[in-house]
C-alpha cells in the first residue's frame, strides 16, 4: 500500500475512493490528521494531510515522527509526499519537480526515532535520500499522463513558517539548492529510518525571494492561484503513479 502525504493545497485527495477513516495513536503523539484509506486507480492507498485537514499546523509544528510511524504501523510500504516549494533556479510557478537530493537547514525538530535513552545508537545511510524505484515510477507516470515533471532538483529544507530573505536564497543557491521548502526534513530521514521508500513531488508555487516575479516581494495571492491549478496536475499524476509503483501493488 502506498502512502500519500499531502501538503499545502492538498489537504484532501478527491481522487481517493475512501473506504474508511482511522484515528491512530503512536508512541510519539498524534499524527497531523485522521488517516484516510481507500483506492486510487484500483490500488490501495492511504492519505495523510501533513498540516491537518484544516491546514492549521505550521511546518515547524508538524509531528513528523507520529505521521511516519502511523503510516508504517498501518501497512504503508512506501511514501510519496507532495510539497509546495519556491523555485530558486531552473523552474517557475506551476512547475512540478521530482528532487533527487536535499540539504537540511532545519533546527529544533524531532528529527529521529533513534534519540538515545534505552535504545542503541543507529546511523542510517542517507547518501541518496529519495528512493530510485519510486522516482522512476513517478517519471513514467508523468510521461504516461502527458504531464511535465522535471527530473532532478536539490531541495533546501528550512524551518519557516516565514518565507526567506533574498540573501538567504542567495546562500541556498550558492550551496546548490534549486528549490526551497519547509517540510522535506525530517520527513525524508524518518521514512528512511523506518525502511519506507520515499519520494517527493514538489509543486513550485512561487519564485523564491529575490528571483523573477518575487524580486521585490512574494505574492501570497499568486501562490494561492498557482496552487489551485497545479494540484489538479498532481491529482492526475497520482492516478497514474499508483498502477506503476511496485509498493502499491500489494
Amino acid at each position: 500500500m502506498l502512502a500519500i502525504i499531502g501538503g499545502s493545497g492538498l489537504t484532501r485527495l478527491s481522487t481517493l475512493a475512501v473506504a474508511h477513516r482511522e484515528v491512530v495513536r503512536t508512541p510519539y503523539g498524534d499524527p497531523s490528521s485522521t488517516l484516510l484509506f481507500g483506492q486510487i486507480a484500483e490500488r490501495d492507498a492511504v492519505f495523510l494531510a501533513r498540516h491537518g485537514h484544516g491546514h492549521t499546523i505550521p511546518p515547524h509544528r508538524v509531528n513528523y515522527r507520529a505521521n511516519l510511524w502511523a503510516l508504517k504501523e498501518k501497512g504503508a510500504r512506501a511514501v510519496l509526499a507532495v510539497a509546495s516549494v519556491g523555485g530558486i533556479c531552473d523552474c517557475g510557478p506551476g512547475d512540478l519537480v521530482l528532487p533527487h537530493q536535499l540539504i537540511d537547514y532545519t533546527s529544533g525538530r524531532e528529527a529521529t526515532f533513534f534519540d538515545g535513552g534505552d535504545r542503541n545508537v543507529v546511523h542510517i545511510d542517507f547518501t541518496h535520500p529519495y528512493d530510485a524505484r519510486l522516482r522512476e515510477s513517478c517519471l513514467a507516470a508523468a510521461a504516461s499522463a502527458g504531464i511535465a515533471l522535471s527530473d532532478g532538483g536539490v531541495y533546501g529544507a528550512v524551518n519557516g513558517p516565514r518565507l526567506e530573505t533574498a540573501a538567504e536564497i542567495d546562500r541556498l543557491e550558492g550551496d546548490g539548492a534549486t528549490l526551497v521548502g519547509m517540510t522535506g526534513m525530517p520527513e525524508a530521514a524518518l521514512a528512511r529510518e523506518l525502511g519506507l521508500p520515499y519520494a517527493a513531488i514538489c509543486v513550485v508555487v512561487n519564485h523564491a525571494a529575490g528571483r523573477g516575479a518575487s524580486a521585490t516581494a512574494v505574492s501570497m495571492e499568486g501562490i494561492s492561484q498557482v496552487l489551485e491549478t497545479a494540484m489538479d496536475k498532481v491529482r492526475t499524476l497520482l492516478d497514474h503513479v499508483l498502477p506503476l509503483a511496485p509498493e502499491a501493488k500489494s
